[in-house]
């Protein structure tokens, strides 16, 4: 079986640039940045034979390159203890229209719909009992938080493989944008 999931990775210098503000929450687990990535579909656990017609059909997606900048910070869920911490990017109209044509040939092939609504972002910690207040700070102190815009030149498929030290990815197919 495969964990799969489809992304637009970060490139290292700005990868590198949103790493300078993960440090200082107390029960964060920071996402290393070469494993930061904004996903587009988590598809999830497929056997051999749907893997390869998923990294075969997703090779017929033709939406032109765009340029995107990280921007702002948030948590999820927004009304519970948080447990994700995030940063968003801009502008999302073309993230959307990616993922959706990602979503609609996942779909035609059978894979269940995403059950929850798109919100495009970053995950930057994994938070276990962070205490609100410091959280707060750190959002507060971090509210203007924006990388350069970067280009957008393709996107991949990923398999991942949940380990004791954390999730291992693996790139699987790169996709080019016109």
């Amino acid at each position: 079986m495969y964990r799969l999931f489809v992304a637009v990775d970060l490139p290292p210098d700005i990868a590198a640039r949103v790493q300078d503000i993960c440090y200082g929450l107390p029960g964060a687990k920071w996402v290393q940045g070469e494993q930061m990535h904004l996903t587009l579909r988590f598809i999830g656990a497929v056997d051999g034979g749907i893997f390869r017609d998923i990294r075969e059909r997703l090779g017929e997606i033709a939406v032109p390159q765009f340029s995107l900048q990280v921007k702002g910070l948030g948590f999820f869920p927004p009304r519970k203890t948080p447990r994700v911490l995030w940063t968003g990017v801009a502008p999302l109209e073309e993230v959307k229209r990616l993922r959706n044509r990602i979503e609609n040939i996942l779909v035609g092939m059978g894979i269940e719909p995403e059950g929850r609504k798109y919100s495009p972002h970053i995950t930057l910690a994994r938070l276990h009992d962070t205490p609100s207040a410091r959280l707060n700070r750190f959002l507060a102190g971090n509210n203007l938080f924006a990388t350069d815009a970067f280009a957008v030149s393709e996107f991949h498929l990923y398999s991942s493989e949940l380990t004791p030290k954390g999730a291992f990815h693996t790139l699987e197919a790169s996709y080019p944008l016109l």
